[in-house]
């Protein structure tokens, strides 16, 4: 029996290794173990719900006002105790998060196989994003296999001198956790319509917004949130719904930005599953996050991403998006175009996805299971 871990910390990690534990589960020949280190205990409880699971193991190890560091140290000590006393032989992580990197270091110190799923990723800057560029280089060294996401992921690690047997495009797992939750709330499409019925208007455009991001904070979310402003005032017939991440850095600015104008509804933060359901209703996306970059495409959603850099460039070289930084004069601007240049719309909106077609956990499976065989 072949004994693997699925570890994850924060709620991007779980919904795009929800599809690899689920179809896991049954394999012949595995037992797999869903291990939960609560980095983001609230937000990871959410998408065990979404996918009705629950961990194996749950850690619990944040606390208030925790830092990087003191929660790396709970977590190498915790991991490394977990790991040898439930002697696994392989451990798979996702993407560039603390929890993923500590992971992958105390199974490499063991001994044990890593898998990294969605290897590959680089901005070649180490501030942006932050700490997540340094987490995912550090993740590559200690990985066994790489599931990369896109054949430009592939490239960028055979070129830092990855053996191309360790290196494997599967496409993206959370187009499979995203065409998985869409189907579910197609089977539900009522209740979706009543949550939202207060903030989506029939024959109005609906503007997603999403900004949060660590590397952003100062002049920077500044500068997004006033360019939000400005956007709204411009355009009365166009509702702006923004989820407001619970960072007091982010609640702050967003707050005295925008709390008084009729067509911005500052909204809490949604559940995977309502996310989803607005992404799909969105005529447009307005984004820091990495995760919207690789979803959206698939519901035809054209995204702005308002980050200086992007490990994503797949995205913005098939025009399903386009990078624009934190400038108030290009976020504006390129929102003015999509918003009135009908041509331009279309051919971002119909532009395919390079992140794959929601088959991803089945080739990972299987890539795995050679490795044993």
């Amino acid at each position: 029996m072949n004994k693997i871990a699925i570890i994850v910390g924060t709620r991007p990690e779980a919904i795009k290794l929800m599809p690899i534990y689920l179809a896991f589960k049954d394999v012949k020949g595995f037992q797999i173990d869903l291990i939960s280190t609560g980095q983001h205990k609230e937000m990871l409880n959410q998408v065990f719900d979404i996918f009705d699971v629950q961990p194996t193991i749950s850690l619990e190890l944040m606390t208030k006002n925790q830092t990087l560091n003191g929660l790396a140290g709970k977590l190498i000590n915790s991991l490394d105790e977990l790991l040898l006393k439930n002697e696994y032989k392989g451990v798979i992580v996702q993407g560039d998060t603390l929890t993923a990197m500590v992971s992958a270091m105390v199974s490499f110190n063991n001994r044990i196989s890593v898998f990294h799923v969605e290897a590959g990723l680089r901005s070649y800057d180490i501030d942006h994003p932050f700490p997540e560029e340094a987490n995912r280089r550090v993740i590559g060294i200690y990985a066994t296999l790489n599931f990369t996401p896109t054949n430009k992921a592939s490239m960028a690690l055979i070129k830092e001198g990855f053996t191309e047997q360790s290196v494997i495009n599967v496409g993206n797992t959370v187009i499979d956790a995203l065409f998985s939750v869409h189907d579910k709330i197609k089977c539900n499409l009522s209740n979706y319509e009543k949550t939202f019925s207060d903030f989506i208007s029939k024959g109005r455009k609906c503007v997603l917004v999403t900004a949060h991001r660590r590397e952003n904070f100062g002049d920077g979310f500044i500068n997004i949130c006033e360019s939000i402003a400005i956007l709204a005032e411009k355009y009365k017939d166009v509702d702006f719904i923004y989820p407001v991440h619970l960072n007091p850095n982010v609640q702050s600015v967003v707050k005295s930005k925008l709390s008084n104008i009729s067509n911005v509804k500052l909204i809490e933060p949604l559940t995977y599953d309502n996310m989803v359901y607005l992404m799909s209703q969105s005529y447009l996306i307005l984004s820091d996050s990495g995760g919207i970059q690789e979803e959206a495409p698939s519901l035809n959603v054209p995204v702005v991403v308002m980050r200086e850099k992007t490990e994503r460039m797949e995205g913005i070289e098939n025009n399903c998006s386009v990078l624009v930084g934190t400038s108030k004069e290009k976020i504006i601007n390129t929102v003015d175009d999509l918003l009135t240049n009908s041509v331009l719309y279309n051919k971002m909106s119909s532009a395919k996805n390079p992140y794959g077609e929601g088959k991803s956990a089945s080739k990972i499976i299987e890539e795995i299971s050679r490795f044993y065989d």
